[in-house]
């Protein structure tokens, strides 16, 4: 790839990008010019812009207010930044059309911490911008009052759901005196709602608001939400603290978000939109659930809550806290780096407070139940649901939604795959024909042959929610069954005694805990061939696990299908339920085999042509700068893994090392819709370089688009830099 020299790259006439300032003999006592941070949507022009400020708006055009400007022929939205007496350009300069509202939205510690993530992942500012500062809504603007209520003093609350936790104390007293502590929490499961989780972060809010500061603290989705903010109003008042997410709707996103900067509110929970909400004076921020992968932002430049979160705290010297039942191998290597202490329950404390495990190995035993063998149940799990519906509801938890969602050949059990477009094929319920998941054809019984060993039969592979709730229901006659999955999720379940099917994320909590929970098909989910596959599994089931009532009460969690031969880490570690253990045997095996968070790799996808060329431009400037850099690929980007120019959040397999490819949306696996014409097949290439050279690569991988952006290079290329945390 020839070399682009970025500094002859041409702007826009009577525009001109704002460098070091010129020393003049005399200063004019106004501040003339003005630079705006201009969304061109080119990474070649990622800088602010200087533009002269018109008589008749130099009151209104401040830093942090949206105007548009004239660039290159067409007006544009950008945020102002700065004001100066002098313009550092010679020639004349392009005049500010008009402010869109004198509203200054973009605060200056939003813009640096915005410019530092930016930076972090090799994107653009203004990409940033877009995640951190919602669209402009004029009614919310009008309709709520400027000034800020006055607000009575919110009293320090009690230690509560914290005296559990020997370092619990310690880091509310610090965060009362306007300390900046960093902690990783291990939260106790089977906890009555007034010292649960969510009652555990609603101190350390009030806390914050108390000591005369505010909070940020990030959940997954919005059945989270609404646990803590009803903890929070019953603690704070109605009034005191907002919701931000990104279904609110344009105007009531838009009101909560005013409400922060005009500072009528200190408290802000929500989902990753939240995590740069601009809140004045902070004081803690806090998220929940790191591995959640619902925390991965899912437009460039990608960033994560706990990369946003942790960047904040730093910059604005508030305390930090990572809570959840497991702990990701970033966070260990947090713990393990002394980035953040630990915080965990006391021994006794957690042994009281956790259900009895079994572990039930493969459905293969015999029971005496035919019911019980056609629910695949093991004789355990069949037990432990028979006497738990004596006492109240029990809760299953299966792999995958649907009926039967993936088959595979009766002989040989290679996947069913479809012949137009290579999609898997499934059925959706019993009596309909089966059919392809991506382009919805459907198939009649016996219609495919495989092609490895031309058997026409199929069998399942994976039994969804549906199937299990019907072949539950049938051995457990009389029994009400309930079925939480997809779009139909529950949000909570009484205390009567009841079959619960749920998928991974989907559990509702019961009233009074569930008697028992029956972790199904443990196979499917420790087979993934994804990097994290074990510290994922263990998430998946502590997270219904910590629902379970506690052993003394009878509480018992049987894991059932789980390979025979030596225990899985993931099946060791939820029988010892000691999650710790897991991140921390992860972390050491991916720092022997050179993996995250080891290490810091990008992930460019594209076509072949096109990743080419960026990761020869990429290794040159890495090898002038004395960077070590490994290069692995291309390998094509396959099932499950689409075009980089569709990014979503969805987990897939595929390329080296095991990372997720979270650039498929559309179409899936990259297969163009029925009389598309078909696009090149995207491949996959990955970088890696030591963590104390990951800025290089970030750096590098900036220059590799502007230079594509300032040439105009054809061909769309997704760069992802997945970093240590």
């Amino acid at each position: 790839m020839p070399h682009v020299d970025l500094s002859r790259a041409r702007e826009p006439r009577g525009v001109a990008a704002r460098t070091e300032p010129v020393q003049r003999a005399s200063r004019a006592p106004s501040v003339p010019v003005a630079e705006v941070v201009v969304d061109t949507g080119l990474a070649h022009l990622d800088h602010p812009f200087e533009y002269a400020v018109p008589v008749a708006l130099t009151d209104s055009v401040q830093p942090g207010v949206r105007v548009r400007v004239p660039f290159a022929g067409r007006d544009r939205d950008g945020f102002v930044v700065a004001r100066h007496a002098a313009a550092t350009h010679p020639g004349k300069l392009a005049q500010i059309r008009r402010v869109v509202s004198a509203e200054p939205v973009l605060l200056p510690h939003t813009l640096a911490l915005c410019r530092a993530v930016a930076d972090r992942y090799a994107g653009s500012l203004t990409d940033v911008l877009r995640l951190a500062v919602p669209k402009r809504h004029a009614a919310a603007e009008r309709a709520l009052p400027v000034e800020a209520p006055a607000l009575e003093t919110v009293a320090a609350p009690e230690l509560g759901p914290w005296e559990a936790y020997p370092a619990g104390p310690a880091f509310l007293r610090r965060l009362a005196v306007g300390e900046a502590p960093a902690a990783v929490w291990e939260a106790l499961p089977g906890q009555p709602p007034d010292l649960d989780w969510p009652a555990a972060l609603a101190v350390a809010a009030s806390t914050a608001v108390a000591a005369g500061r505010g909070a940020v603290i990030v959940l997954p989705d919005h059945r989270d939400l609404d646990r803590l903010d009803a903890e929070l109003t019953a603690r704070l008042g109605r009034r005191r603290h907002v919701r931000l997410t990104a279904d609110q709707g344009p105007q009531a996103r838009y009101t909560a978000w005013l409400k922060v900067l005009r500072g009528h509110v200190r408290c802000v929970i929500g989902s990753r939109a939240a995590a740069f909400a601009p809140v004045r004076e902070l004081g803690l921020v806090a998220w929940w659930d790191d591995a959640d992968d619902l925390h991965d932002e899912p437009r460039s430049p990608y960033p994560h809550v706990r990369e946003i979160l942790g960047q904040r705290a730093q910059q604005e010297s508030a305390a930090l806290l990572a809570g959840g039942f497991t702990r990701s191998v970033a966070l260990q290597q947090w713990v393990q780096d002394d980035r953040a202490a630990e915080i965990r329950p006391a021994t006794a404390t957690a042994r009281a407070s956790r259900p009895r495990v079994v572990v039930a190995g493969e459905a293969t035993g015999a029971t005496t139940d035919s019911a019980a063998a056609h629910a695949r149940l093991a004789p355990q799990a069949w037990r432990a649901a028979a006497r738990g519906l004596e006492r109240g509801p029990v809760l299953v938890q299966v792999p995958r939604g649907g009926y039967l969602p993936t088959l595979s050949c009766q002989s040989c059990r290679s996947p069913v795959r479809c012949p137009r477009c290579h999609g898997p094929v499934g059925l959706g319920s019993t009596g309909v024909s089966l059919g392809c998941r991506w382009c919805a054809t459907l198939f009649r019984e016996r219609e495919l042959e495989c092609p490895q060993c031309g058997d026409r039969r199929v069998r399942s592979s994976v039994v969804g929610a549906t199937r299990t709730a019907e072949e539950l229901g049938r051995a457990f006659p009389g029994v009400p069954v309930l079925t939480s999955s997809g779009d139909q999720v529950l949000a909570q379940v009484g205390e009567d005694p009841a079959l619960v099917i749920a998928t991974p994320g989907a559990e509702p909590p019961a009233a009074h805990g569930y008697t028992a929970a029956l972790l199904l098909d443990a196979w499917a989910l420790l087979d993934r061939p994804v990097l994290d596959a074990q510290i994922e599994t263990l998430r998946r089931w502590l997270a219904a696990a910590s629902l379970v009532r506690p052993g003394a009460e009878g509480g018992v969690v049987v894991v059932a299908g789980v390979p025979v031969g030596p225990r899985p880490p993931a099946v060791e570690a939820l029988a010892r339920w000691d999650p710790v253990w897991l991140a921390a045997r992860e972390l050491s095996e991916r720092k022997d085999l050179g993996l995250p968070p080891a290490v810091v790799m990008a992930r460019l996808v594209g076509e072949r042509r096109v990743v080419a060329a960026a990761v020869d431009d990429a290794s040159r400037q890495l090898h002038e700068r004395g960077v070590e850099l490994v290069h692995y690929g291309p390998t094509l980007v396959t099932a499950g893994a689409t075009h980089p120019s569709q990014p979503t959040r969805s987990p897939n397999p595929s390329g080296p090392a095991g990372l997720r490819d979270t650039s498929s949306a559309g179409t899936d696996a990259g297969h163009p819709r029925l009389g598309q014409p078909e696009a090149p097949a995207p491949v996959a290439s990955v970088l890696r370089v030591s963590c104390h050279e990951a800025g290089e690569l970030a750096a590098a991988l900036r220059t590799v688009a502007a230079q594509r952006s300032a040439r105009k290079a054809p061909g769309p290329l997704q760069i992802r830099l997945h970093w240590p945390g």
